[in-house]
């Protein structure tokens, strides 16, 4: 039993969950952000260029009614 524990407390600990969560998280905002960039109006210089394939196609109708200010 002592050597278990000595093994267990001798083990370096790295954060794993930690890890795979920021790896993950950055993957997602990556595409989340281009796909959405892609769908926003374009810069200048890009309004003609094509839309990447792997890019959805959004509906950009109105479907929320608009706030008069």
């Amino acid at each position: 039993m002592h050597l278990l524990i000595e093994t267990y407390t001798n083990t370096p600990h790295f954060p794993v969950a930690a890890t795979l969560s920021l790896i993950v998280g950055f993957i997602a905002a990556t595409t989340i952000g281009s796909i959405a960039w892609y769908n926003s109006k374009r810069p200048v210089g890009w309004e003609n260029k094509e839309r990447p394939d792997i890019v959805p196609e959004l509906d950009t109708s109105d479907t929320m009614p608009k706030i008069e200010q």
